[in-house]
């Protein structure tokens, strides 16, 4: 049986070519890029060399990235660093109620710190009204963080209409592009952000590093210690044969885009249709209009989707579910409570489907056939 990995939102495969870079650097350039002598300057050709690849991606100057251990670290690093180095211009931050847990935990951290924090509802499309941060604003406001993408539902946010909103404001804005970095294009003079994070293994890249980008003139404080590693921003020695994976990663997907963005989206149709053809009841939960290309999440009406997760790993599909299941009970997402309510069926029958360059055509036809089979029985 063929196993078929539907789960590249969670994580995804290392490409091969990622693979041989990283290798290769373990194997000749193992110097310390803060020394002075030739290994170090091997090693800081290598750094400098992948910040400008990933600083030349979004179009940002080669001292606004700083590498970091991946996208969580980073958005702590942004929210966090916000509020430690503005606190005395005020305490308040404006997020949304479906972003990352990384972007979520750190509020919910700077609230026992006294920041005060404002979550905005979004739509049954999963997204976040700009009229609503503005009502939001406050001339304390200190931070604006909106994901750019879901992680979950795909739901896409209107980041560059928000950034054109806040040019006359003092809050930084940032948005957590983890999951749409490499799959759509970004700009971020385009869309007017002053931080952006990202992480590699999203992107076919290693696990354990990421990035921020900060503009210049955005003043965060630390989140470490120690030396003066990336401009004093963040100490510790750097991951570089890591960096230098990441960095051949951002390569591949920079030149892959346009190609990835039609195929997945002909996956998604082509996923949707064998499952109307089967005569299988669903919804699909965000807008197909407003969405990231890999990404689908589905609800199927009289299903239970631990039940369902564990029949689809059962027939060799790998898919997730925004719950957490632990011990029988399930935690329902973060994410459908905002979009339908806490009372929503769709809490309980949803599964997130994520496509990656591992998939092929014959996978998703082969996996929709057999979802909609397994789906069918519950429906029955």
């Amino acid at each position: 049986m063929e196993r078929i990995y539907l789960d590249h939102a969670a994580t995804s495969a290392v490409h091969p070519k990622v693979i041989d870079r990283m290798v290769g650097v373990l194997q000749d350039s193992f110097g310390n890029p803060s020394s002075i002598h030739a290994y170090g300057r091997e090693a800081r050709h290598l750094l400098d060399e992948a910040r400008t690849t990933i600083a030349d991606s979004i179009s940002a100057h080669f001292n606004e990235i700083i590498f970091t251990s991946g996208g969580t670290e980073a958005d702590n690093y942004a929210i966090i660093g916000t509020a430690e180095a503005r606190q005395h211009q005020g305490k308040h931050i404006i997020t949304s109620n479906i972003e990352h847990h990384a972007v979520l935990h750190a509020c919910q951290y700077l609230e026992k710190k006294g920041f005060e924090i404002t979550y905005l509802d979004v739509d049954q499309d999963g997204r976040v009204k700009v009229e609503d941060v503005q009502n939001a604003l406050r001339d304390d406001t200190i931070l604006v963080t909106i994901m750019y993408g879901n992680n979950e539902v795909g739901s896409i946010q209107p980041i560059k209409e928000i950034g054109e909103l806040l040019k006359e404001h003092s809050a930084y804005f940032h948005t957590d592009a983890v999951q749409a970095y490499g799959v759509v294009k970004l700009d971020v003079n385009d869309l007017n952000v002053d931080m952006l994070s990202v992480s590699a293994h999203k992107i076919n890249g290693p696990k354990g590093v990421g990035f921020l980008y900060a503009r210049n003139g955005v003043k965060i404080a630390p989140r470490a210690h120690g030396g003066e590693q990336e401009l004093k921003r963040r100490a510790g020695t750097e991951n570089i044969s890591s960096i230098a994976g990441f960095s051949e990663a951002v390569k591949i997907a920079q030149e892959t885009m346009e190609e990835k963005q039609k195929l997945y989206s002909k996956y998604k149709e082509t996923f949707l249709n064998i499952l109307t053809n089967n005569q299988v009841q669903y919804s699909v939960n965000s807008t197909m209009d407003f969405s990231l290309p890999h990404v689908l999440n589905i609800s199927f009406p009289g299903t239970d989707v631990e039940s369902l997760l564990v029949n689809l790993d059962l027939a060799g599909i790998a898919a997730s579910s925004g719950s957490a299941c632990t011990a029988g009970s399930i935690e329902p997402s973060h994410v459908l409570v905002a979009m339908f309510g806490k009372d929503s069926e769709r809490l309980r029958n949803s599964v997130r489907f994520s496509f990656g360059i591992t998939n092929t055509m014959e996978q998703i036809e082969d996996a929709a056939g057999k979802i909609a089979s397994i789906v069918r029985r519950f429906q029955e």
